[in-house]
């Protein structure tokens, strides 16, 4: 299991874009991906699961992966949120 703590920096948040983003990026990873916050824990690989967590510009977060290919799904998440999902 691998972790980073992130904050989220573009201006809409986790809107339906870069949620759609993140989860076809996790898709491809046979590792479990979770996104923790306000104390819930977030399917990272599920577009109805993220959009209902509300999570905002400047919101903190923690990416979870665990599983074979953990490092890499790892790598892609956090190299998309600190790019801000390219917006």
């Amino acid at each position: 299991m691998v972790s980073k703590q992130l904050t989220i920096i573009n201006a809409q948040g986790f809107h339906m874009r870069p949620a759609q983003m993140f989860t076809a990026a996790m898709g491809k990873y046979s590792s479990d991906v979770t996104i923790k916050f306000n104390g819930k824990d977030v399917n990272g690989k599920s577009l109805l699961n993220i959009i209902p967590a509300c999570i905002k510009c400047g919101s903190n977060i923690e990416i979870v992966c665990n599983g074979a290919d953990e490092n890499e799904a790892l790598a892609e998440a956090v190299a998309m949120i600190e790019n801000g999902f390219g917006e």
